[in-house]
């Protein structure tokens, strides 16, 4: 066939439009588990109350199902619920179901369920047995006790102190406002009525303290050094999820979560101007001293053990939390030297991703999503956004400019997470297409080697045949 034949062939196929009257094939509707559909609901709130963004949360839920053969299934996920289709032969499933709670999964509780759904993806586990142990790892128990919480959330204030302000006259202080919110969030967690309005009592209660009892003392700016004790209710990791959402076109999600996380920066920033209307104008200069430049380090490893005991990390997977958080530490650092501090959130977000997922892939190493949370804490957006509400609201000059620089920050933590995850994804298929080349050159290789054995044995046999005709000819 010459080159003008295929050319005009491909392009009546192009032009070529079809029958009207032929009616398309719909395909055969697959039988699917009927313990599935049940199992995908009770996944998908666990998996939302997990504090993942959507795309992640359709993305594992739509594995899940066709590794047990429900090609023909809907998600849909907001961060306010799942729903869902699963068509078989047995009928249409519709579906709908919300977050398991309020607040997110102890981490031990989301990397069992990622653990979980690991297994699930491959095909491989029993459904009605990943049932029972979904049920299980959702009533188990934090690993720590009250007191461990408590004292994590105070090595986890003083972590975020020596990363934020690391003034040495408030270490002690950061010790006491972390225990002190400590224990108001665990008291909370026993009183219903206090827990709904946890976030503005808390800052209320910490800037009142620190404005009136320790700032004058300690001769720090009261925002700076209030704002590490409130760390646990700044929504960094919400906006961050929030921003990676819009930048991946899911607009409904990506805005209410938006929206949700400035209304926890507004609760916060409503308690500091309560207190500040009680105590009047306080003194804003900063006559402290400074810690060396390894505090930060220092911080980073202080906030990782504290991280271990207040979110009930995984067992075992306290040095791979500690290694990522270090790395966007030091990654936010060198981009914030290179180019600009809001652009530094870009190069930390740039390395987080493939680190986790690295880690993720590892023996021993826990779920990527176990690694990634607390090293966004590292790049802390929620902190910039809550100290530039503050400053707003009692009348400071850098408050736009902060709230600027915050939102600056968020979508490029979310152009890294999604550029990193990106590049991991190629890499990750050009090792397996250098794999599968090598394999193909290798059984390749095999048959030739083997082709070349069996043209040497014919030779062999050629000559044996060609030495035994004349030896005959010779004895005749």
């Amino acid at each position: 066939m010459t080159g003008a034949e295929r050319l005009r062939r491909a392009l009546r196929a192009l032009t070529h439009s079809p029958d009207p009257g032929e009616a398309a094939e719909e395909p055969a509707l697959p039988e699917v588990p009927r313990d599935l559909p049940p199992l995908m609901r009770e996944l998908g709130a666990a998996l939302l109350s997990s504090g993942q963004s959507v795309v992640d949360i359709e993305a594992q839920l739509a594995a899940v199902a066709g590794a047990y053969g429900a090609h023909q299934v809907r998600v849909f996920v907001l961060p306010t619920g799942v729903f869902l289709q699963v068509d078989s032969t047995e009928g249409t499933v519709t579906d709908v179901t919300g977050p398991r709670s309020a607040t997110d999964l102890p981490m031990h509780q989301v990397g069992a369920v990622e653990s979980l759904v690991r297994r699930l993806s491959s095909g491989t586990a029993d459904l009605a047995q990943a049932r029972v142990e979904l049920r299980r790892v959702l009533a188990s128990p934090p690993r720590f006790g009250p007191i461990f919480v408590v004292l994590g959330h105070a090595l986890l204030t003083l972590g975020f102190g020596l990363i934020l302000y690391p003034t040495v006259d408030a270490f002690p202080v950061y010790i006491g406002l972390g225990a002190l919110v400590g224990v108001l969030r665990l008291l909370a967690s026993r009183w219903p009525t206090l827990d709904s309005v946890l976030p503005v009592f808390a800052a209320f209660l910490v800037s009142i303290v620190t404005i009136e009892f320790i700032a004058p003392h300690v001769g720090g700016n009261a925002l700076r050094l209030l704002t590490p004790a409130l760390i646990a209710f700044l929504p960094g990791m919400m906006l961050a999820v929030a921003a990676i959402e819009l930048t991946s076109n899911q607009v409904v999600a990506g805005a209410s979560r938006m929206v949700y996380g400035i209304a926890q920066l507004l609760l916060l920033a409503f308690g500091v101007v309560i207190a500040i209307s009680v105590t009047g104008a306080f003194e804003t200069s900063d006559k402290t001293t400074l810690a060396p430049w390894w505090a930060g380090l220092a911080g980073v490893v202080i906030a990782a053990i504290g991280y271990r005991y207040f979110a009930s990390t995984p067992p075992g997977a306290f040095w791979w939390v500690l290694g990522a958080m270090v790395v966007a530490y030091c990654a936010q650092a060198a981009g914030s030297a290179l180019l600009t501090t809001e652009l530094g959130g870009f190069v930390g977000a740039l390395f987080v991703a493939p680190v986790a997922q690295a880690i993720s892939r590892t023996r021993n190493g826990p779920p990527a999503v176990v690694v990634t949370q607390p090293a966004f804490w590292m790049l802390v957006p929620g902190a910039l956004g809550f100290r530039s509400v503050s400053e707003l609201a009692t009348g400071q000059s850098l408050g736009v400019t902060d709230m600027i620089s915050t939102g600056i920050a968020l979508f490029s933590i979310a152009l890294g997470v999604l550029v990193g995850s990106a590049l991991t994804g190629d890499a990750r298929r050009m090792r397996q297409r250098m794999v599968r080349g090598s394999v193909r050159r290798g059984v390749a290789g095999d048959a030739l080697d083997g082709a070349a054995g069996g043209a040497a044995d014919g030779v062999d046999m050629v000559d044996d045949a060609a030495g035994e005709i004349g030896d005959s000819e010779s004895q005749a």
